[in-house]
């Protein structure tokens, strides 16, 4: 509970004195379908402009002309900054959409086949080439136990383990 209040305080505090450049990461341990659930969070300006700078066309995250490329942009841009081991084994994010909520984006992601955790190890570099001030916060749940993390730049590893 601890967790989700220090959550939500911090999207509170970062909402009103952007300019920071601050990610949330959250990772959930689904034991009904035996699936890892990533969710990506990302101010949508920040986003945008990190796209840009990284993939040509016209890039509109929330109106875009063509939703599958808009789709395959943000899968591939945090497949590239987001890397995940369990129990050391790299595992697949596969990509599940994303959705803007108030000034951010949220991406949705899947790991299959996560019966137990021991152990997470992650690599996690959205927006170190946007910004040099960026802050990446993680957030993980497996069964009962939460615990979080704060990523400040240029650091970029980070381990968990239950």
């Amino acid at each position: 509970m601890a967790n989700i209040v220090f959550q939500w305080l911090m999207i509170a505090c970062t909402q009103l004195m952007h300019p920071f450049f601050v990610s949330m990461t959250d990772l959930n341990l689904n034991n009904e379908t035996h699936t890892l659930e990533v969710s990506e969070r990302i101010f949508t300006d920040d986003f945008e402009n990190t796209l840009r700078k990284n993939y040509t066309g016209k890039i509109d995250i929330l109106h875009p002309q063509n939703q599958q490329q808009m789709n395959d942009f943000v899968a591939d841009y945090v497949r590239k900054h987001l890397q995940i081991k369990v129990n050391g084994k790299a595992v697949e994010l596969k990509f599940a959409g994303y959705e803007q909520e108030e000034e951010s984006i949220w991406a949705y992601f899947e790991i299959s086949n996560i019966s137990s955790i021991q152990k997470i190890e992650m690599t996690n570099s959205i927006l170190h080439d946007y910004n040099g001030n960026q802050i990446n916060i993680i957030h993980v749940k497996v069964n009962d136990q939460e615990k979080s993390l704060k990523l400040d730049y240029p650091a970029t590893t980070a381990a968990f383990e239950f």
